[in-house]
């Protein structure tokens, strides 16, 4: 699920966010009884699952539409009545990271991990991929909690669990697109972080099996954008705003690249103002107008990243770190309205 930042900043719960994070799981078991029309299914247009219409509704509200305050209203009624659907959980884990509030984050992923298993007795693939999910979620807690010096060897000792779940689901269906699309980013946030790995063949993955196509195409950008491919980035990034038009994650994706490009062009003539970096101000920009239903952590970066643009643009020294923490540390989860940010 991953929000858009970078890999030496891509942390689990945004990637996470952005394919469950992909990341889903049936509430309803199956019955001769169920009418598979009535099936709520982000990811498959043949053969759907019974994920649950509150837990679908959520996932789009997130990764469709970016509006993520909208999509935890739904997931607390989603709790309620779909309370054996890992996604709400592995959600809801995601919300709870960007809160920082990591008692409700290891909640979450111990009840991704245990509704999964139940699923798994029911529908083997989906509940092995998220017993994968749930433990990518403990292994994130971990970390988080414990550093990285102590928590790493026992996040790598889940690692090899995950993998083994992981294997589990491909054996039963190696072109499930719910599979591929965890998967293809699971292998992507490896390739980047791991040597010997195979960044293409993550790539490949989500460009040919994963569904759906605008959280693929976000992946495969922000694949590209780790690896210094700014052009290929930009242009998955116009193939997810295609899909997800004005999803502010996206937008905000994309002023990302365009900075990093300007920024590289002015450090090799610094008269030169490139026209990236006014490009990248328009996409900052409209990404900051939806500020309200974006979690205020994410907001107060995707200001300070404005902020360092604009000082690149003017040569003017504004001061980005205290006004970004203006933001940060609010009341709240949400963000304030675009019109309640601190002029730059």
């Amino acid at each position: 699920m991953l929000n858009s930042s970078r890999c030496k900043g891509w942390k689990i719960p945004p990637m996470i966010r952005q394919f469950f994070w992909g990341i889903s799981a049936s509430l309803i078991t199956f019955s001769s009884g169920i009418n598979p029309s009535l099936a709520a299914d982000p990811f498959r247009t043949t053969d759907p699952r019974p994920i649950g219409s509150q837990t679908e509704t959520a996932f789009k509200a997130m990764f469709e539409r970016g509006n993520y305050k909208e999509a935890q209203q739904v997931l607390e009624k989603a709790k309620l009545q779909e309370s054996n659907e890992p996604l709400v959980y592995a959600l809801l884990a995601s919300l709870a990271y960007q809160d920082q509030d990591f008692n409700s984050l290891k909640t979450y992923s111990d009840q991704t991990l245990a509704s999964a298993k139940l699923l798994s007795t029911k529908d083997p693939l989906r509940g092995n991929l998220y017993i994968a999910v749930g433990l990518f979620l403990q292994g994130g807690h971990t970390i988080v909690t414990e550093g990285t010096l102590k928590g790493a060897p026992k996040a790598l000792n889940q690692l090899q669990e995950v993998l083994k779940s992981l294997n589990v689901a491909e054996k039963i269906n190696p072109q499930d697109p719910e599979l591929n699309l965890i998967q293809g980013y699971m292998d992507l946030l490896l390739s980047l972080n791991l040597p010997f790995s195979d960044s293409q063949k993550a790539i490949k993955k989500l460009e040919q099996q994963a569904k759906p196509s605008y959280l693929a195409y976000r992946g495969i950008a922000i694949g590209y954008q780790n690896l210094g491919q700014y052009d290929q980035a930009l242009s998955y990034t116009e193939k997810a705003l295609s899909q997800a038009p004005n999803h502010p994650e996206v937008l905000y994706l994309k002023a990302q690249i365009l900075a990093e490009q300007g920024k590289k062009l002015k450090a090799s003539n610094q008269t030169l103002i490139p026209s990236q970096l006014q490009e990248a101000k328009q996409y900052f920009t409209q990404a900051l107008n939806q500020s309200d239903q974006l979690p205020k952590r994410l907001v107060a970066q995707i200001y300070y990243e404005q902020c360092k643009n604009l000082n690149r643009i003017d040569n003017q020294g504004r001061p980005c770190d205290p006004l970004r923490d203006k933001i940060k540390d609010a009341n709240g989860l949400w963000g304030p309205t675009a019109n309640q940010l601190p002029p730059l």
